[in-house]
């Protein structure tokens, strides 16, 4: 199997089955809600009564899609994840397309790690430390072994010499590696995320774990 079909079949496991349009706008507003109410009052002002308030629902028709404040938050890191892993297919799709180099392609995908879970807007930073105080760490394992194979299918494809052929064991920890110095360095606050040193320690990293 070429690793675009093994990368394609990532893709279609990743769809979810569609819920019914009432129903997905309510939750988009409760969503919007919640992002405001973070974004302008902070994470101690959010409480479900407030969600319900600022979004225009009831209490109880809140409590039909959610049963917390914090299932409400962990459905919205959920759907940034998901929009993620769907950035990084479609440049896995283009890498084999456009024939980078492997380095590159390890840029890439840390570039893509950085965004999502150190950078960005401060709302998606907020709900990024949310998620690992709340010890959200099974879908971000499941995601990161979804990327981690992906990656491996994409390295396999290259076939650069300079690189051992990628294990299970070495993305693992290549992986592990480069997403516990973003973690850190997110919930530090650290002035380096974002920053052209901090991403190419990062790749220099990776590189080193993979070379032959």
């Amino acid at each position: 199997m070429t690793a675009r079909k093994k990368i394609q079949q990532v893709v279609d496991l990743m769809r979810k089955t569609p819920i019914q349009p009432r129903a997905g706008k309510t939750i988009e507003t409760i969503y919007e809600a919640t992002a405001q109410i973070l974004a302008n009052e902070g994470e101690a002002a959010l409480t479900t009564n407030r969600i319900a308030e600022k979004s225009g629902f009831s209490i109880g028709t809140l409590y039909q899609y959610f049963p917390s404040k914090e299932a409400i938050v962990l459905s919205m890191i959920d759907a940034e994840r998901n929009k993620v892993i769907a950035e990084l297919q479609q440049m896995l799709l283009a890498a084999q397309d456009q024939k980078i180099s492997s380095r590159q392609l390890l840029r890439q995908f840390i570039q893509t790690l950085i965004k999502a879970f150190g950078t960005g807007r401060r709302l998606k930073r907020t709900l990024v430390k949310i998620a690992w105080r709340l010890d959200h760490t099974e879908p971000i394992i499941h995601s990161l072994n979804l990327m981690a194979g992906q990656i491996a299918a994409t390295l396999h494809h290259i076939n650069d010499p300079e690189l051992r052929p990628p294990s299970a064991a070495s993305m693992y920890v290549v992986s592990r590696a480069v997403m516990g110095v973003i973690r850190s360095a997110s919930m530090e606050d650290s002035v380096l995320l974002g920053t052209t040193e901090f991403e190419n320690e990062l790749v220099n990293l990776a590189w080193g774990m993979l070379k032959s």
